[in-house]
Order: C-alpha cells, then sequence, then structure tokens
C-alpha cells in the first residue's frame, strides 16, 4: 500500500503521484510518501522518481537490518525500529522502518502495519501543520512517538523480571530455566535494537547533517535521552537476570542436593541389614553356629577388608576423599 501526502500552501491533501518538481529543493512543497508492505509497483517510486541509490533501496525492501543512518549528499536514509505489537506474548520483537529525508520529501518504507506512522498519519489528516512543519519535523514526530512506544513494552519486561525473581526465591522448579532463558532473549534482542539506535539518533542531535537543523536538533537530543535510558535499563536487566539464573541453578542444586542426602542415609541405613543378610545367605560355616570349619568364613572376611582397603586406599590417592 502506498500513501502520498502533500503539503502547499498552509493545507495537506492525499495524492495518488508525486511529480518530480514537488522534490526539487525550494518548491515549496512537502511531500510525504509511506510505503507500507509495497508491491514491486510501488516500490518503482523509490527509483523512477526519488532516484535514491540502489543500496539504499535494497535495504529498504529487504526483510531486516540493525539501525544506522547514512548519507547520500542531499537525502538521508535512516534504519529504525519499532516495537511489534503483533509479537507473541512472551517475545520482545521489532521490526525496521526505513527512512529517506530529503529537503522536500520524507519517504517511509516499513513492512506491515506500523502503529507510530499509522498514529502521525492522522494527526496529518486532522492537522496540515503536521507535514506544513517541514519533512525533518515529520521525521521527529515518527521517531518519538517510535520511541515512546518502548516504554511500556519495557516496563512489561521488568514486572516480568520481578515475577521471575519471586518465583526463583519461593518456588524454584526445573520449568523456570527456559523461562529465564527465554527472558534473556528478549533482553538480548532489545540491546542489540537500543544500542545501534541510540548511536544513530545521536548523530542527528549532533547535528552532523545539514538537513537536521538546531531547533530540530533539540528534538532528537530529548529522543536520544530517552533511548540513553532505556539501553541503560536493557544493561541492568542482562545483569539481573544473570544473577537470577545463577540463584536459579543454586536452588535446583541445593535440592538436588537435598535429594540426594535423603537417598545416603536410606542405603546408609541399609548397608548394615544388607551385610547381615549377605554374610547369613553364605553356604560356608559361621560362627556361633554348630559344627564345621570356620575357616573358609574367615577367608571371606579378609577377602572382604582386603577389597575395602584397596578402594580406600584407590579414593584417597584419586582425591576424592
Amino acid at each position: 500500500m502506498i500513501r502520498i501526502y502533500k503539503n502547499q500552501g498552509g493545507s495537506t491533501e492525499l495524492v495518488d503521484h508525486v511529480d518530480p518538481a514537488w522534490i526539487k529543493p525550494g518548491s515549496g512543497v512537502s511531500v510525504w510518501v509511506d510505503l507500507d508492505q509495497p508491491t514491486p509497483d510501488e516500490a518503482k517510486v523509490l527509483s523512477s522518481v526519488f532516484h535514491f541509490h540502489q543500496l539504499a533501496i535494497e535495504d529498504a525492501l529487504s526483510e531486516l537490518h540493525h539501525p544506522k543512518i547514512e548519507s547520500y549528499g542531499d537525502y538521508l536514509y535512516l534504519i529504525l525500529h519499532g516495537i511489534d505489537f503483533r509479537a507473541s506474548e512472551h517475545r520482545f520483537m521489532t521490526k525496521d522502518v526505513d527512512f529517506f529525508l530529503g529537503a522536500q520529501f520524507l519517504v517511509t518504507v516499513h513492512p506491515g502495519v506500523s502503529r507510530s506512522i499509522g498514529k502521525v498519519g492522522g494527526a496529518c489528516n486532522r492537522d496540515p501543520r503536521v507535514l506544513g512543519e517541514g519533512p525533518g519535523m515529520l521525521l521527529y514526530r515518527i521517531v518519538d512517538t517510535m520511541v515512546d512506544n518502548y516504554r511500556p513494552e519495557v516496563d512489561k519486561l521488568s514486572e516480568k523480571l520481578d515475577k521471575l525473581e519471586k518465583e526463583v526465591f519461593e518456588h524454584p522448579n526445573t520449568q523456570l530455566a527456559r523461562r529465564i532463558l527465554n527472558f534473556k532473549k528478549d533482553i538480548s534482542s532489545l540491546r542489540q535494537t537500543v544500542l545501534p539506535q541510540r548511536d544513530a539518533v545521536g548523530r542527528l542531535a549532533r547535528r552532523e547533517f545539514p538537513l537536521v537543523s538546531e531547533q530540530l536538533a533539540y528534538g532528537f537530543r530529548d529522543i536520544h535521552d530517552h533511548l540513553v535510558r532505556l539501553s541503560d535499563e536493557a544493561m541492568f536487566f542482562q545483569d539481573r537476570i544473570t544473577s537470577i539464573l545463577d540463584a536459579h541453578l543454586s536452588a535446583v542444586s541445593n535440592q538436588l542436593n537435598q535429594v540426594m542426602k535423603v537417598l545416603t542415609i536410606i542405603a546408609t541405613l541399609f548397608m548394615p541389614l544388607t551385610v547381615l543378610t549377605g554374610m547369613y545367605g553364605m553356604n560356608v560355616p559361621l560362627p556361633l553356629l554348630p559344627g564345621g570349619e570356620h575357616a573358609q568364613f574367615w577367608w571371606v572376611c579378609g577377602i572382604m577388608f582386603a577389597l575395602s582397603a584397596g578402594m580406600l586406599a584407590f579414593f584417597r590417592r584419586k582425591g576424592w576423599i
């Protein structure tokens, strides 16, 4: 699906094509082209009208890339990630949104519905100033909305971490290991997304590119601060879940030790009974019984003591006792 917003003379409207004259510097027109899971025919606008670099187009149409920002002279190519609200309940997932920013245009490409772009698109329909303030400010609005959507998801991760920690200490069991490892994957995904995204937005906040005005840089600086806090939280979660995993393994090990202790006590209790039943079950004359020689009995005892002494010596040599 392709949606084209055009702002000129203080009014915004949806149009069905892009006039190349609109995207020339100084045209007085602001254009936003949004490509939602574009078909091959819809994607041709990237090359036929805007003449973007082929490598940037390939990245924009591919499945997934890490956040980054690149300058292609008169336009910027930016990849950021938004929360994937269609993800299953137990997974933290994101999907990339690609931006092409020029002096008179903004092009967004994303695989499927984006809540942030949908929200800003609705604002464009209601208020012409959203696009009238320029493509740079429109980019800021979208990115700000994307980053704001991280907060409730990170709060959910924090609550989930608290529950895991409570279960580890109150009801440790072997099933918790899989949940802890799944949570570690979520945190790794969060870190891999937020850290490069923080660096990309940081370049916009530092005004490394002429397309970013000083006023716009202030807005990106605020977004950068939010991403810094998110990255710090992600690192804190990583340390905390590692400690929880260590505590879980210790608790499971302690449970196993308790079980082994009980089994050892039971085995020790039955050892003398086994010796007695074994000795009195042999077909040799025994002491305290009438008749016969007792030499065979003492030979058996001697062999048993010799075997025991040999095993003890072997264990001591190995350092096991």
